[in-house]
């Protein structure tokens, strides 16, 4: 019976590679050179740090580190921005958490929405971080991929190991 896994992974490594290049670009671009902005990555908690001097330089770091994230491969939709925080002055500092995996609530909302498409023995499991669907028929599976990757927009959701 065919089946595939939707996971919702992060490349820590290209994440490592875009926060080098946004603080590359912040020593150099002209209107973020000689201030005292930072970007920084906390691997073990899976975890950006922004420090900015002011909100309107923490929005262009912000945009930069997007920018660079999607250039990297990794999708936007991975990062949850926490609100800015005062800090020392009047700099401001912000996390940016890196969601890896899939949540309990959020599986079980997507085994709510493959229920509903009304899809013949078409089952999703959840197993640990990952959801696994399984059907009858491989169309009915890339129906299942395709209104996962149309409802779902809160998450960076990848398709794998699909066996037929």
């Amino acid at each position: 019976m065919p089946s595939f896994d939707v996971v919702s992974k992060v490349n820590m490594q290209e994440v490592d590679n875009a926060v080098n290049q946004t603080s590359r670009e912040i020593s150099t671009r002209y209107d973020l050179k000689n201030s005292r902005c930072s970007v920084e990555l906390d691997r073990v908690n899976s975890c950006i740090t922004i420090a900015a001097e002011d909100g309107m330089k923490l929005r262009a770091i912000t945009e930069i580190l997007n920018q660079k994230m999607v250039k990297r491969g990794v999708g936007v939709r991975a990062l949850e921005y926490r609100e800015p925080e005062p800090a020392a002055g009047e700099s401001l500092k912000q996390k940016v958490a890196i969601k890896q995996g899939i949540s309990t609530d959020d599986g079980r909302r997507m085994v709510k929405l493959i229920k509903e498409l009304g899809l013949k023995k078409v089952q999703a499991q959840i197993q640990d971080e990952q959801l696994r669907v399984t059907g009858p028929k491989r169309d009915d599976l890339q129906l299942v991929i395709g209104s996962l990757k149309e409802k779902i927009n809160n998450l960076e959701l990848q398709f794998v190991n699909y066996r037929d």
